[in-house]
């Protein structure tokens, strides 16, 4: 009801910041339909933000308890010490085809053509504590997202459904991407997404391992570390405030 962009606020889920035995903050994510999701990229960033702006903390650095384990945040403030922007360690990348998971016979899903009534793409499947599904095309303006989205997101090789994101190369360093989320539909941005489609970019040989990411809603960076962990960082701001 909350999300209903008609009858309700309006948005692509709803985030619960709470208490955490084991971190400074626990977040929990539900998507436009109700469902849980494990992780939320740019609904942390959007925490951090929260949290240190209403002086729920003074640190600028804080780990942060979810589903897919313990991210830690790193805060950017401006002269006003508002938070305008936060990086967030996305810990590393889950390509094993059982974890993501994707049903196959192979141990990591790269690069495989799959048939979605009629039509075949190839698919890469990466989890970031969330399934990912990124194809690569060279027009995405072509691409009907809300139709594919939707066959794809559901399809019988995803056993608990899948986030999908369609993917334009524009150089080794910039890729632009539409984003169709598990339970919600389409969106103007998807944090983890982001970071899936940098990780399938490299391994496919696409991309380097820092990389510009262009959404809908915005612009995020995206690099895939020496350590193997993925860093997010992009920018948070207040919309609105009220009470409910």
């Amino acid at each position: 009801k909350l999300s209903d962009r008609h009858f309700g606020i309006g948005g692509d889920g709803l985030i619960l910041i709470m208490p955490s035995k084991v971190a400074d903050f626990r977040m929990r994510m539900f998507n436009n339909d109700g469902s849980e999701g494990k992780m939320c990229g740019n609904g942390t960033r959007c925490i951090g933000k929260y949290v240190y702006d209403y002086h729920l903390t003074d640190k600028k650095e804080i780990t942060l308890e979810t589903l897919s384990g313990i991210k830690t945040l790193k805060l950017f403030t401006d002269e006003n010490d508002k938070v305008t922007s936060v990086t967030v360690d996305m810990d590393k990348a889950i390509l094993k085809s059982s974890e993501v998971p994707v049903k196959s016979n192979l141990d990591t899903f790269i690069n495989q053509p799959v048939d979605v009534n009629g039509t075949t793409y190839n698919m890469t499947c990466v989890s970031m504590g969330n399934p990912h599904t990124i194809i690569f095309t060279n027009d995405l303006e072509k691409m009907d997202i809300r139709r594919y989205g939707k066959e794809i997101e559901k399809n019988s090789y995803f056993p608990n459904r899948t986030n999908v994101e369609f993917a334009q190369i524009l150089n080794r360093n910039t890729v632009k991407i539409y984003v169709w989320e598990r339970g919600t539909g389409e969106t103007l941005a998807c944090g983890t997404g982001a970071c899936a489609t940098v990780v399938a970019g490299v391994i496919n040989g696409y991309l380097e391992r820092r990389v510009k990411v262009f959404l809908k809603g915005g612009n995020l960076l995206v690099e895939w570390g020496k350590n193997n962990k993925i860093y997010l960082t992009g920018p948070a701001a207040t919309v609105c405030k009220g009470e409910i």
